[in-house]
């Protein structure tokens, strides 16, 4: 008769082995997530029916009982350790999206000057499953045949601790690095913010304005010539206006850098560097648009 982690049919149960480095999760208690994506992707594993396994699972996320893994393409493999002296080998697999239904995704994102902003900035956009939705894909497995799973453990329960544990980790690393959840699905960091680039930079190509005469036909908009005499003496400030707004994504440059080598501070780089450039913005709008910055009445100001 063997021996097992799980109490089952006449098997004791058992503390699993301590690991030196192991990989724990930030979160010490409750829910494990801090960003919408991830916690829709526990939400999404939960939704299955797997509360009970996945709360075993939570346990050996947050202590440390995954030693690492590896993500790839459809593809997490990892080791987590359990009461064995052994590892236990675990595999996940997410069918990656075929290259035709990528790129029917990548053009609907690219659509949405929004969705391009945020996602070369590293974030993920809050409604960005409407991209995979309109072309009949699927983010987040939709069930749980969508996920396939192997474990070199005994227990039959799938998913059992050691899955749920990579699970949870997984979770984290998401909020770390959305695009890993890209990759999950088979496009990487690169090839995304390359395709977006390029299908933004194709929507963007200057066209002449156009304007519609009383009669209703549309006829491209002359530009007006400003004279040196006129634009020194102000004249013509009122074919001249100014439009401030927040960034759509702020302290976009930062996020998509990252941390640099110099820093040393225990402090968080982004989010430090984020709250300048927030400060910054607002105070950039108290100074152009005074009091009417703070209630976003005025939008437009027609001075230089």
């Amino acid at each position: 008769m063997g021996y097992r982690d799980d109490f089952w049919g006449g098997y004791t149960p058992s503390k699993p082995i301590k690991v030196e480095g192991g990989i724990k999760t930030k979160s010490k208690r409750g829910s494990i997530g801090d960003t919408w994506w991830s916690k829709r992707w526990v939400k999404v594993l939960e939704s299955f029916g797997w509360s009970n396994r996945l709360e075993r699972g939570r346990r050996y996320a947050r202590s440390g009982q995954v030693i690492d893994f590896k993500l790839a393409p459809g593809m997490v493999t990892a080791r987590v350790q359990g009461s064995m002296s052994k590892p236990y080998s675990v595999k996940i697999e997410m069918k990656p999206l075929a290259d035709e239904a990528w790129n029917k995704v990548l053009e609907e994102m690219s659509q949405k000057a929004i969705f391009a902003a945020k996602l070369l900035a590293g974030e993920m956009p809050q409604n960005i499953e409407e991209a995979f939705d309109a072309t009949g894909m699927s983010l987040f497995p939709e069930s749980s045949k969508g996920i396939k799973t192997d474990c070199s453990c005994p227990d039959s329960a799938n998913p059992c601790k050691h899955i749920a544990a990579v699970y949870y980790i997984l979770a984290e690393e998401f909020d770390r690095d959305p695009f890993m959840l890209f990759k999950l699905r088979g496009r990487t960091n690169d090839e995304i913010t390359a395709s977006l680039r390029k299908k933004r930079t194709a929507c963007t190509e200057k066209a002449p304005e156009l304007e519609e005469h009383p009669s209703g036909n549309v006829t491209e908009q002359k530009e007006v010539p400003l004279s040196i005499d006129g634009f020194w003496s102000g004249d013509e400030l009122e074919s001249f206006s100014v439009n401030i707004s927040p960034p759509d994504v702020s302290a976009a440059i930062i996020k998509r850098l990252g941390t640099p080598q110099f820093w040393d501070s225990k402090d968080n780089f982004n989010k430090k560097m984020g709250g300048y450039y927030e400060e910054i913005s607002r105070r950039a709008m108290e100074a152009a648009y005074g009091e009417q910055a703070k209630t976003g009445k005025n939008k437009k100001h027609n001075k230089p």
